[in-house]
């Protein structure tokens, strides 16, 4: 039988329907698995064909799976980033949407309070024990979407669960008619997805899923979670680790649409922020993030990171404001206490901080040689130096611009009387055993004291 395709437009083939293979014994995939050895990436040749979405988004974790790995944010705090990411995701809403507990008093009382400044973007929804109870609280909140966990590895359905795949299938599938009889729209999400028999039982679960919400009339949305970080982005890499693989079989063979598909990852194997711009790139119209990665373990997919994917795919920041990052690096840094790793992308003490005497020449010379673009312009950050043995002439110099911001006849060069008497006593530091590089403060009181007058 052939039908005309919605997504591509072609005549197709009926596509075959996959029914739940309820085996007696978990499938663990310890080819790919071995536990006592690094996991194994396997390929099968098998492309699938790109299909970047009309419209892609950025959803929110940081204040449920983000918070789970620091300590708890007060309420203020909570309030804060979320008035912070409505400034960066901009008045389109490309940050979308971001998820709340709403167990403690003082969950909910973030909550609230963020509901009562009026944001459109992001939207407020919440992560829930799937129960009765549960969905009714959702409700009464005025919160429209729910995320509700339903593990679909044999790792949780077996050795977590202790069920088979129908008893795990039924009772997740009893979860979801609870949300519909509550009239809360759920939202999936697929744990453990690249440890999951893809074709026998994500497949089948997600097409009952399908089916009950066209049969109820409300929208059910597909996290596809790589709990473990081992999805892999390349092509033709073999299932359940094929990030292309996952996001075009549950389009092709579960009817998902892009709108209602989101990618949740990991970053274990170093691999979060390809794994989620592949996402994009395959079909999905969402990727899950965290403020600064923070998240389980190695964290979640960086938030400020898939700021810059999205713009280099689409070619625009579609209203998104990037100076923004720089401001919720600094709150992390000043209100909650957070030590970001110094060489983190875009938020880090040193991500565009240069310590090489060269390189500082030629940033004096222009500082497009060794800055990956306008920091200033789009972080609020301007290209800086460090000062150490290594910096030279021209790092000292390069400072004294940057840090006392001297422009046009008022900036000095490597020749500069006062740029030689701070390199000799660079060199004295050092000579005399020092380890460290100089501070902006030590550098401040020595220009004073030689006269410096900025």
């Amino acid at each position: 039988m052939l039908e005309l395709s919605n997504k591509t437009n072609l005549l197709e083939q009926a596509t075959y329907k996959y029914s739940l293979q309820d085996i007696t014994d978990p499938n663990l995939y310890r080819d790919l698995y071995p536990y006592k050895d690094i996991p194994k990436i396997a390929f099968n040749h098998r492309r699938v064909p790109m299909g970047m979405p009309k419209e892609i988004w950025i959803t929110d974790t940081s204040l449920r799976d983000g918070q789970q790995s620091v300590e708890p944010y007060t309420v203020k705090q909570i309030v804060d980033l979320y008035k912070l990411m409505n400034k960066l995701g901009g008045p389109y809403g490309i940050i979308r949407q971001t998820e709340f507990f709403v167990y403690s008093a003082k969950d909910r009382k973030a909550l609230e309070e963020c509901q009562a400044l009026g944001l459109k973007f992001p939207e407020i929804t919440t992560w829930i024990r799937a129960n009765k109870e549960d969905f009714k609280l959702v409700k009464d909140l005025g919160i429209r979407e729910t995320g509700i966990l339903v593990s679909c590895s044999d790792y949780h359905i077996f050795k977590k669960l202790k069920k088979t795949r129908k008893e795990a299938m039924d009772g997740y599938l009893a979860a979801v008619a609870e949300a519909f009889e509550a009239g809360v729209m759920p939202r999936c999400h697929l744990e453990d997805i690249t440890r999951a028999d893809f074709y026998g039982f994500v497949v089948p679960f997600v097409n009952e899923l399908m089916k009950m919400s066209k049969d109820a009339g409300i929208p059910v949305r597909i996290r596809a979670c790589d709990t473990m970080g081992y999805a892999v982005p390349f092509s033709e890499v073999a299932l359940p680790r094929s990030v292309p693989g996952i996001i075009y079989g549950l389009q092709h063979y579960s009817d998902v649409p892009s709108e209602m598909l989101e990618w949740h990852g990991h970053n274990d194997f170093y691999k979060s922020v390809a794994n989620a711009s592949t996402a994009w790139l395959y079909g999905a119209s969402a990727v899950n993030c965290s403020l600064l990665g923070i998240g389980e373990r190695t964290g979640n997919v960086p938030l400020e990171a898939m700021i810059m994917e999205y713009a280099s795919l689409r070619g625009s920041l579609d209203g998104m404001d990037t100076t923004a990052i720089t401001e919720i690096a600094d709150y992390f840094k000043n209100e909650i206490g957070y030590k970001i790793p110094p060489m983190t992308p875009f938020v880090g003490k040193n991500f565009n901080v240069t310590r090489a005497g060269i390189h500082a020449d030629g940033l004096l010379k222009d500082e497009e040689i060794y800055n990956i673009f306008d920091t200033k312009k789009i972080l609020n950050r301007p290209a800086s130096v460090a000062v150490s043995k290594t910096s030279g002439l021209a790092g000292i110099a390069y400072w004294i611009n940057n840090n006392y911001r001297l422009n046009g006849d008022k900036i000095i060069d490597k020749k500069h009387p006062l740029v030689i008497a701070i390199k000799d006593w660079v060199d004295k530091e050092y000579d005399d055993g020092r380890q460290t590089a100089i501070s902006d403060i030590e550098l401040e009181n020595k220009i004073t004291e030689l006269g410096g007058n900025f």
